[in-house]
């Protein structure tokens, strides 16, 4: 068995920004319009008004501020409110492989590596642009990795799973080195017209060098252990898929777009966040007091402030546990690691910290890692 660590990371971040401003002057004249189609039957009371939205309430509620989309004027169009991305003929890179490989380029130059050198290719997300073939082989053609790849699946907590699959690999020798990216477009399967959760998703591509720990003389980061949970729930859903033609449902239907139990979510994940953490520590051997940082999934920062302090048994000082929502909203999987790429080159060697996503499934992954 061979130990194996993080030697790169790299984060795409589309150009396009939406402030909380722009997001809730859209999603209003969107409500104004639909309440005004709809004007006698809410005066009969056969319908509810579509709410209004406001810049205070995003906040509270989320703790975002502004998100990064791959197009900005389709979603604030109150006509439309989702984005506009013209479609690619087959002979051209798909969307996702080509904010995968910015991501990509960025943490091979971190890691000292060439494409060549890589062995396998995960394209780990929430959602992927196509069935087949695999954005993951498109990925590893396009960089020219060599060895194989494939798509992976687990919601938001598709980072840290397709960490551990990379790590798994590199442990028992099939591997020498593996790339993880994330190319999250969450903006594709978002409901832009629910006042609840309208303001929650943002776009961006992260990657990941997992390589073999063996000789290694640059900065690097151990894999000291991983921890993989799921719980089924339907709490968390998108009920898109291949069989909606043959269920006769290609209509514009709210069930077909993000969907969350928001009050169940936070009473059920949390606890289960923590708990796993917990355990995952307690295994090996690892204490709060060893702790120098957590990079959570980027979801909510209250979610994140109640499941630091649990972790940590007191409130996190600032910079232990790193936000990025603020700047970049959910990005599903890519949010841990935009966290750890940004907010873990000051740490000093011996440092200890987790990477941890959770989400829809549920699910829940860890990774300890300690900086060498």
């Amino acid at each position: 068995m061979y130990s194996a660590a993080i030697t790169g990371t790299g984060v795409f971040t589309p150009d396009n920004v939406i402030t909380n401003d722009e997001l809730v002057a859209a999603y209003n004249a969107y409500a104004d319009r639909r309440n005004a189609e709809n004007a006698e039957a809410i005066a009969a009371g056969e319908a509810e008004p579509v709410p209004h939205s406001s810049a205070e309430f995003i906040v509270a509620a989320s703790g975002i501020e502004n998100r990064r989309v791959m197009d900005k004027s389709g979603v604030l169009d109150p006509d439309r409110m989702y984005p506009r991305l013209a479609p690619r003929p087959d002979d051209q890179p798909s969307l996702m492989a080509e904010m995968a490989l910015d991501a990509a380029g960025k943490a091979l130059a971190q890691a000292g590596l060439e494409p060549g050198d890589i062995d396998a290719v995960f394209c780990a997300a929430s959602n992927h642009e196509r069935a087949y073939p695999a954005i993951a082989v498109e990925i590893q053609d396009l960089l020219g990795a060599g060895g194989f790849a494939f798509d992976m699946n687990v919601a938001c907590s598709s980072a840290t799973f397709g960490i551990q699959t990379a790590a798994d690999m590199v442990r028992t020798g099939s591997v020498r080195r593996a790339l993880v990216v994330n190319p999250e477009i969450c903006s594709g399967h978002h409901e832009w017209r629910d006042r609840d959760c309208h303001f929650i998703f943002g776009d961006v591509a992260t990657a990941v060098v997992v390589e073999r720990d063996e000789g290694l003389t640059r900065p690097h980061w151990k894999i000291r252990s991983t921890r993989l949970a799921t719980k089924f729930s339907n709490n968390i859903r998108n009920n898109d898929g291949f069989l909606r033609r043959a269920h006769d449902q290609m209509e514009d239907r709210r069930d077909m777009q993000f969907v969350q139990e928001g009050r169940k979510v936070f009473k059920e994940v949390l606890p289960l966040v923590s708990r796993h953490i917990a355990d995952h520590m307690a295994a090996e051997g690892v204490t709060s007091a060893d702790l120098s940082r957590l990079w959570l999934h980027q979801a909510n920062k209250t979610m994140n402030d109640y499941i630091g302090k649990k972790v940590l048994g007191r409130d996190p000082e600032p910079g232990e546990q790193p936000n990025i929502l603020q700047d970049y909203a959910n990005t599903s999987s890519a949010g841990s690691i935009i966290a750890f790429s940004h907010h873990s080159e000051d740490l000093e060697p011996g440092s200890l910290g987790i990477i941890c996503s959770f989400g829809a499934g549920y699910s829940v992954g860890s990774v300890i890692v300690e900086r060498a």
